[in-house]
């Protein structure tokens, strides 16, 4: 049986590693936390990838259309001289389609769609969207300025 001092200083020494742990809880939450924000900072990226002084123009079959976050892609079989080749496009965010006009069943598998695209500056078959030109002849932009470059309004001179 143990004395009250013995219960005493036990209490205390199993409080002391509650905090310890608690401390270190604290520690590696935040550390996962700024990591999960890290990650989801790097995965994201420029306009860089892109030509944005070429245009090319594509006709083709829609295999995939992705309306997801934090870009939506149209995949596209082009035939050329008797091969398919398959593009991906990138386009913007769901969010800036719908401010464009578009809706997330505009495109489906199967369809016959034209895009004209900044292609990638790696020569890999695809790009950054520009407009959609679909079989009906419904025209939509991505949302972005052409050539994926924005204007800039003259700066002021302060006197």
């Amino acid at each position: 049986m143990m004395t009250a001092t013995e219960r005493r200083i036990a209490g205390e020494c199993s409080s002391e590693r509650r905090s310890v742990r608690r401390a270190w809880i604290a520690v590696l939450g935040t550390f996962t936390i700024g990591l999960g924000i890290a990650g989801a900072a790097s995965a994201h990226h420029s306009f860089a990838l892109f030509d944005h002084v070429h245009r090319v123009t594509v006709t083709g079959t829609v295999t995939k259309f992705d309306w997801t976050n934090p870009h939506v892609y149209v995949y596209l079989d082009v035939p050329d001289a008797g091969t398919v080749k398959h593009y991906t496009v990138e386009c913007a965010s769901p969010n800036v389609l719908t401010r464009v006009g578009w809706k997330w069943n505009d495109i489906k598998q199967g369809d016959k769609v034209t895009l004209l695209l900044n292609p990638f500056k790696t020569g890999q078959l695809g790009g950054m969207l520009e407009k959609a030109t679909f079989a009906d002849g419904r025209t939509l932009g991505d949302g972005n300025p052409p050539g994926g470059v924005f204007p800039r309004g003259r700066q002021q001179q302060v006197e």
